[in-house]
């Protein structure tokens, strides 16, 4: 009896995982479609306009819930705000708001996650938090410069990245743009196969 009682957890907790995965990967496939829909439509494009003639969508790597982390979140309350570099000139106003600690292949990583000052007095964007990072696939699979995954304030000592949802600065696109550099205490010693390419325009 009691043999059977483990099988049929074991069985359901298959079922449950299997469940949350593919609910993961719908996420992820929308998120990947708004993004597209966003550069296709002309009143939202951010691409230069020999770009937009050619485009056909972004290109991602394949939706993996690998990619999917679970970090423990730590809160860092009394940072001093900072100018972050950016691209050019322009130097925004960040503070380090928290850490995400978490393990990906056998390697224990710590990133660091900000919050934008300016952004921060705005209601609609108070809870918003910012996770720029480079990886091994930088320039080399994704854009040289690194890439971007919006966060949210957690709840608790918990906060989901979901590299999946990865995304290039503007500056990827265009020169128009003035785009914050990862600083290098985020850069991970990882490929981070995840999320969005390097784009190819004209």
């Amino acid at each position: 009896m009691k043999s059977r009682l483990i099988y049929i957890f074991i069985f359901f907790t298959l079922v449950g995982n299997a469940q949350s995965n593919k609910k993961i990967l719908r996420k992820i496939n929308k998120f990947q479609k708004e993004l597209n829909l966003e550069f296709l439509n002309p009143k939202t494009t951010i691409l230069d306009s020999l770009d937009q003639v050619s485009f056909k969508g972004l290109e991602f790597y394949p939706a993996s819930t690998k990619f999917y982390i679970k970090a423990r979140f730590k809160r860092t309350p009394n940072e001093t705000p900072f100018l972050m570099k950016t691209s050019t000139d322009r130097l925004p106003e960040y503070v380090k708001y928290g850490e995400a600690h978490f393990e990906m292949e056998n390697k224990k990583i710590v990133l660091n996650i900000y919050q934008n000052i300016e952004y921060s007095k705005i209601d609609e964007f108070k809870n918003d938090l910012f996770l720029p990072f480079t990886d091994f696939t930088s320039g080399d699979g994704s854009y040289g410069g690194g890439r971007y995954i919006d966060l949210k304030i957690p709840d608790n000592d918990l906060i989901v990245i979901d590299f999946n949802k990865s995304y290039n600065p503007y500056c990827a696109y265009s020169h128009r743009f003035s785009c914050p550099i990862p600083p290098e205490e985020n850069d991970i010693s990882l490929r981070i196969e995840a999320g969005i390419k390097n784009f190819n325009g004209h």
